[in-house]
């Protein structure tokens, strides 16, 4: 997927918290815009084209007893479709203006985008998984259902050339958990680097054949 980062910043007015109505709360309100966002998702995105809002940080308040005036959120947006990450932008910013508008907040939105999402070239992952599977045998081969909201820089290669990625099983086959990517007690099977090497020179090898 496409991987954004994003930044909202609620501006309120402080106050002391046994008085929260003369004040502006930038927390409750931040907790609204958070709420907004993940409910306008299902109701205003394409199911189809599925979009991911994850606020991982947040910053706020001064003291227990006194209502912030200001919090940050810290994000990240995936998405997977071109036309849908460059409509994001715009269409964060509306629901996070009509949140804080609606209780007198100032706001501000900082939207970088980071790395688009994975676009295999047809041709390529076709070639890519035949040749794997003449390799090492079609049950060595797995071809995944659904595509992933992870990302992968990978991508940036790929809007200059056609190319296709893949993902090497790096598990060991005699144990009943492989920890995942990430997890502090992740471990590969080395003996894996053969299988990538092989599957990536006779792809390479298969190519040539065809294009010369």
């Amino acid at each position: 997927a496409a991987a954004d980062d994003l930044e909202i910043i609620i501006m309120g007015e402080s106050g002391h918290g046994a008085r929260p109505h003369e004040a502006i709360d930038a927390i409750w309100i931040a907790s609204q815009v958070i709420i907004t966002l993940q409910q306008a998702i299902s109701r205003t995105q394409n199911p189809l084209r599925p979009v991911v809002l994850s606020i991982g940080k947040i910053n706020g308040g001064r003291a227990p007893n006194i209502i912030a005036d200001k919090v940050q959120l810290l994000g990240t947006v995936r998405s997977l479709h071109p036309e849908t990450r460059a409509n994001l932008p715009n269409w964060i910013e509306r629901i996070v203006a009509s949140v804080c508008n609606s209780y007198g907040a100032k706001y501000q939105v900082n939207y970088r985008q980071g790395v688009p999402s994975v676009q295999n070239d047809y041709f390529l992952t076709q070639l890519l998984q035949s040749s794997a599977e003449e390799a090492w045998g079609s049950d060595r081969v797995q071809v995944l259902p659904e595509p992933s909201l992870g990302a992968e820089d990978f991508s940036v290669y790929l809007e200059r050339s056609p190319g296709s990625m893949f993902r090497l099983g790096v598990g060991f086959k005699d144990r009943v958990i492989n920890y995942p990517l990430h997890h502090p007690q992740f471990e590969i099977d080395e003996s894996a680097i053969v299988t990538g090497v092989v599957t990536m020179a006779y792809t390479a090898y298969r190519y040539w054949q065809q294009v010369s």
